[in-house]
């Protein structure tokens, strides 16, 4: 077993972190060309391994994922923010949260919110008109964090609220843009943003705390465990019990509150921008949902049915995936493709160097829906835009429910032209943003 994976040589103190801060995208894709299975670098002093073989992947997120951790290095900002929500908590803790939420992500549970969400999305198209120019990212926020709220936490947003958390996630992301600097300083070292960062948090309590104070003594009976089945009921029902702190569910309805819409808004939003660049794609959306839906709303039985809108959303993501890496840390010395593993050293999923891998895809760059109708003979972690394993992402059905509803019901009344000239530019932070939006201009069909 060797010990030293190849990889790129860094700068003294920053390593590779300032051309991954340049450009995380090309860093990932080149890392994968031209190094093999394990790529080391350095992330200012953190010692980091990319995994770009798919058997590895599955190893770290399933069969041996009790030898890895979400990593302490996530811990200070991300930590400040989603605290000990189901996306960061591990554990005995992770396990009872997960336990206590699965119901509330119940596929018979899932099943019946097709009618809620197509109703949300009618809300935001009674919103347009013919020819206007929108930002659709904006706009496919405003939509999912009405559903997320809606069918996790029992409330609605007026638009007061959205416009505050609109406001506050502009910091937030701006934070966790990759940045040198902060790779190399200690956590405690204060860094510009810092202060924004930290009164965005501080906004989204308080919308939390509104949010949580309007639901109790709605949630019902804790003895009984009978009422709705939303999330922020459940866990006001265990409150009760004595099972859950405030603290806790603070962080539990504000990991659902963000994770819960942005990977949908962001798939969305690079949906309409890819059938925008492909009109035959487009056009065989639109066949489709004709033939299926007619003039009418779509409903669960219809999701079914529309089955070229699925393969249009599975291969945005595959070429856009919202979550473009994630981190683990291991838990000891382990060994992987063939090099020691030290630990504390991170390790680094990539979805967006894997998913456009020469190795495993055709044309890897080229969208092409149809690629999903064959049974290709490829690894099953070639393609992971929900993680994988036992931490696998616990809204993943209502996400995909979501999409094909919103895409359906909205391409039934409106194509979509994007307005920007040249090639997408994108930006990353915790998931891949498209820079300064994504301008779109609507015609009714």
């Amino acid at each position: 077993m060797s010990s030293s994976p190849p990889g790129p040589k860094g700068e003294p103190l920053f390593g590779s972190s300032r051309r991954y801060a340049r450009d995380p995208f090309r860093f990932l894709s080149a890392c994968e060309q031209a190094y093999g299975d394990v790529v080391q670098f350095d992330l200012g002093p953190l010692e980091t391994y990319l995994l770009t073989d798919p058997d590895d992947v599955e190893r770290v997120l399933v069969s041996e994922a009790d030898k890895y951790r979400k990593p302490d290095f996530q811990s200070d900002a991300l930590g400040d923010l989603l605290g000990k929500g189901l996306l960061l908590s591990e554990g005995q803790m992770w396990r009872e949260q997960r336990e206590l939420a699965n119901p509330a992500f119940s596929p018979s549970r899932v099943m019946g919110f097709a009618d809620d969400i197509v109703d949300h999305n009618d809300d935001l198209l009674a919103d347009w008109a013919d020819g206007e120019e929108v930002d659709v990212e904006l706009d496919m926020t405003q939509v999912t964090l009405a559903v997320i709220v809606d069918l996790m936490l029992g409330t609605d947003l007026n638009d007061e609220r959205v416009q505050t958390i609109r406001e506050a996630l502009v910091p937030l992301g701006a934070r966790f843009e990759p940045d040198p600097v902060r790779f190399a300083a200690p956590q405690w070292l204060p860094m510009p943003g810092d202060s924004e960062y930290r009164t965005a948090v501080e906004t989204l309590e308080g919308v939390i705390d509104d949010i949580v104070a309007e639901r109790r003594g709605t949630h019902g009976n804790p003895e009984t465990d009978e009422g709705p089945d939303d999330l922020l009921s459940i866990l006001l029902r265990a409150q009760d019990r004595g099972e859950q702190s405030d603290r806790q569910i603070r962080d539990e309805v504000m990991t659902m509150l963000l994770a819960g819409h942005d990977t949908t808004a962001l798939t969305l939003t690079y949906t309409w921008y890819l059938l925008s660049q492909h009109p035959e794609a487009e056009r065989r959306v639109h066949d489709e949902i004709e033939e299926v839906l007619g003039d009418e709303r779509p409903t669960m039985a219809d999701v079914r049915e529309l089955e070229y809108v699925e393969r249009v959303i599975d291969e945005a993501m595959r070429l856009y995936p919202p979550v473009y890496t994630m981190f683990r840390e291991a838990k000891e010395d382990t060994e992987l493709g063939g090099y020691r593993i030290p630990e504390g050293s991170a390790v680094m999923l990539s979805q967006w160097a894997l998913h456009r891998s020469e190795r495993y895809w055709d044309r890897p760059d080229e969208f092409n829906p149809d690629r999903w109708t064959r049974n290709a003979d490829r690894p099953r972690f070639t393609y992971f835009p929900f993680g994988g394993g036992p931490r696998h992402c616990i809204g993943k059905h209502l996400a995909k429910l979501e999409a094909k509803l919103i895409l359906a019901r909205t391409a039934q009344q409106y194509s979509l032209e994007y307005t920007r000239e040249g090639d997408l530019d994108l930006l990353p932070s915790l998931t891949m943003h498209p820079r300064n939006g994504m301008p779109m201009r609507v015609h009714e069909r």
